[in-house]
């Protein structure tokens, strides 16, 4: 596969075809440049015919960064939109991601926060970390990219003063032009007399942005609407061979298999962890695996329903059950006097379970290998190509330096697909096979060998007054997928579990003004395999929290959206996201005046809201829910607003919201993942759900203008949505919904 062979845009509104490379990520690689193309700097190319090329280190999975990205340097560069390009960036120091202390270095004031920054960003830096999680893409690239674009126009503009005479200062750039009053000169034109000594260190950024803000045409659209966009699952080599694979149980290691007469062609390949089957087709391969007799040696505690029990457990203190003055657990906060606030009569105790959940990517787990000569190359739709090498590397016990890895599109992703298990098992398998092997996991396989969202139990005691919460005492129960991830990707950097406020963010610095409020984490024991799922541990923190809050609000028969007003007078950026949505979706509670099904005999409408802040951004939703008697109630309306600081493209900040929600809704409607002797239960979307096209409610997206640093945008739609329907729930039925999924399949 040469770097043209993927085109993921083509003639996009009559402008230009733009290409994208499925360019090779081998360890500390240089960016090359193709004839006719010069390398301006470490992130941008211009081709003799005028194309702009900008190298992406972040995995495009629908969130639209190759876009976001290529935008920020269009519009400090000053390009025209329909001549920009994306290709992959190599591995290397250049292409780490800079935002890898985001989490660690946020609420951290200077100096200590720019001292944390720059920590990360030599670890990455020294490790070729590429890496695309945690909503940071462009929290993390807008600095950089602008500064390298901002250095490529200067040094166009000063190619231009020469040939033009003056000073280059009086100099624009529009349009792929370089421009002073009437005169203009191309880029293509200009971009052999560039000279490296122009390049500065600290060049001027432009004061007002152009391009950046506006809507756009994603680059990666028009291929993905005609067909033409290539996925992991699409790439195809000669000679190729598929494989398919049966992992067993949890843990399980491989104890014997036995085959009968296979078909000519068809070749079993045995590891300790799993047993495939390689043909010319994947159905033959995947029949032909179905017609084994393999027999698995158990874990020494395979996942079973002990897990949640387990977690359910951690609650509770020497036997005892976690009462409003206790502690139990690790104290990640503890500010005022929460014995004295919570002692007595009048307080609310509430508790709070949410079960393991699967990422269930539509594009399932698949990688493509091709192994020869000690040397591997991996083409996968990766979120690492970092952790893909080393994943493999590690299998085929050969240098990292040694594996190239080329990324594709992912068809889905949400944290599942920055681990490597997938490229290791192909690698080991198209060395076995002695060609090479695309492998794809089964529905079945994704399902039962997810890197799964934990269980999570909580219980809390508060107590309020219509001016707000006077109390809080929270214990929140959950396993540490920090480690569990660690252990897995980071080899010696991986330390033993441990409690702390990283594994519950977002249920420790509230927005709200409570002056008496402890937190504490309980460290749960689980032997199944844990990931990063979207909005990491917002997604359980923002149902609790914002669903405790709800209950406070009722306990003083407040109005709930007055009563979060009421304590965001300090957190005017939160007050006023919540202040929009109540607008826009207002009132709270039940509404008989909606037209909505109310033509049905006895139906109810109401309204809940929650509000999360996540990664930068601050998200406030609306549910509307319909409950009619007898039957199972319906969400039918989303109103949300978003304050996620400058943004890049604004069509892409609506969609990622929509996307977050209708994945948030998944979950809290019927997400539940359950084991049983090391299996999971739910091995197909009959027994998981997904909310359909017939399920989904109407969802209106409201962006906040900010003059804020970027947010991240692809988890923050996520957390809020199960607390705003679990409040909506409440206000049509008079019961509480603590426990997730509200409709279990």
């Amino acid at each position: 596969m040469n770097r043209r062979t993927l085109l993921v845009a083509a003639l996009a509104g009559g402008g230009l075809a733009i290409g994208w490379a499925v360019w090779p990520r081998a360890s500390r690689g240089n960016w090359a440049a193709a004839p006719g193309e010069t390398l301006v700097n470490a992130y941008v190319k211009i081709g003799a015919d005028g194309r702009v090329v900008v190298a992406v280190a972040q995995a495009e999975m629908g969130q639209g960064i190759w876009s976001a990205l290529a935008q920020i340097v269009a519009d400090e560069l000053g390009a025209d939109w329909r001549a920009v390009g994306v290709e992959p960036a190599p591995l290397g120091p250049d292409y780490a991601n800079p935002g890898l202390a985001l989490g660690a270095a946020a609420g951290l004031s200077e100096p200590m926060r720019s001292v944390v920054m720059a920590t990360g960003r030599r670890v990455a830096r020294f490790f070729d970390l590429q890496i695309t999680g945690g909503s940071n893409s462009v929290r993390a690239w807008e600095p950089p990219l602008r500064a390298a674009a901002a250095t490529a126009r200067e040094m166009l503009m000063k190619a231009a003063a020469r040939r033009w005479q003056i000073d280059w200062q009086l100099l624009d750039t529009a349009g792929g032009f370089v421009t002073y009053k009437a005169n203009r000169l191309p880029f293509h034109v200009l971009v052999a007399d560039i000279d490296a000594d122009d390049a500065r260190d600290d060049p001027v950024l432009r004061p007002t942005r152009r391009l950046a803000g506006q809507t756009v045409l994603r680059l990666d659209i028009p291929a993905k609407v005609d067909g033409s966009a290539r996925f992991g699952i699409d790439v195809r080599l000669p000679g190729l061979a598929y494989a398919a694979i049966d992992q067993g149980p949890i843990g399980a290691q491989v104890a014997s298999h036995a085959a009968p007469a296979l078909p000519p062609g068809v070749t079993v390949v045995a590891q300790s962890g799993f047993v495939a089957c390689v043909a010319d087709t994947w159905f033959a391969a995947h029949k032909a695996l179905k017609s084994l007799t393999i027999k698995w040696q158990p874990a020494a505690s395979p996942p079973g329903p002990w897990l949640e029990a387990a977690v359910r457990g951690a609650l509770s203190s020497d036997g005892r059950t976690f009462g409003p003055t206790d502690t139990v657990g690790t104290a990640v906060r503890d500010d005022g006097d929460v014995l004295t606030a919570l002692a007595g009569a009048g307080g609310v105790t509430a508790e709070y379970g949410l079960p393991f959940l699967a990422h269930a990517c539509l594009e399932p787990m698949t990688a493509t290998a091709r192994v020869t000569e000690g040397r591997a190359e991996i083409w996968a739709p990766t979120q690492s190509a970092t952790l893909a090498a080393r994943a493999v590397a590690q299998a085929l016990d050969i240098d990292a330096n040694d594996v190239v890895v080329h990324p594709t599109l992912l068809g889905g992703g949400f944290g599942r697909k920055v681990e490597g298990d997938a490229c290791a098992q192909a690698a080991l398998i198209a060395r076995a096979a002695g060609r090479p092997v695309q492998l794809i996991w089964s529905r079945e396989e994704d399902m039962g060998h997810d890197m799964f969202r934990p269980a999570v139990a909580a219980r809390l005691h508060g107590k309020a007054t219509p001016n707000g919460i006077s109390g809080w005492n929270a214990a929140i129960s959950v396993p540490d997928v920090g480690s569990a991830f660690a252990g897995r990707n980071l080899g010696s950097f991986a330390g033993r579990p441990s409690a702390g406020a990283g594994a519950i963010e977002g249920a420790v610095d509230l927005p709200y003004a409570i002056p008496n409020i402890r937190v504490q984490h309980c460290l749960a024991d689980c032997t199944a395999p844990l990931g990063f799922w979207r909005s990491v541990g917002h997604s359980f923190t923002g149902f609790i929290v914002e669903s405790f809050v709800d209950e406070l609000a009722a306990s003083a028969a407040v109005d709930p959206g007055a009563f979060r007003l009421a304590m965001l007078k300090d957190q005017p950026r939160h007050a006023a996201v919540l202040a929009a949505v109540l607008e826009m979706g207002g009132p709270l509670g039940k509404d008989a005046e909606s037209a909505e099904d109310m033509s049905a005999a006895g139906a109810t409408v109401a309204r809940g809201v929650a509000l999360v802040e996540s990664f930068g951004s601050i998200v406030a939703q609306i549910a509307e829910v319909v409950s009619v008697p007898g039957q199972r109630p319906r969400v039918t309306k989303i109103w949300a607003t978003v304050d996620c600081g400058r943004v890049i493209n604004p069509d892409t900040v609506v969609a990622q919201i929509e996307g977050g929600i209708i994945f948030g809704l998944s979950a809290a409607l019927f997400g539940r993942i359950s084991f049983q002797g090391g299996r999971v239960e739910q091995d197909n979307f009959h027994a998981y759900p997904l909310v359909t096209m017939a399920d989904c409610p109407e969802i209106d997206v409201r962006i906040l203008e900010s003059d804020a640093d970027p947010g991240g945008i692809g988890e923050p739609g996520t957390p809020p949505i199960a607390p705003a329907v679990a409040n909506a729930l409440f206000a049509a039925t008079g019961r509480r919904w603590r426990t997730l999924p509200f409709f279990p399949a």
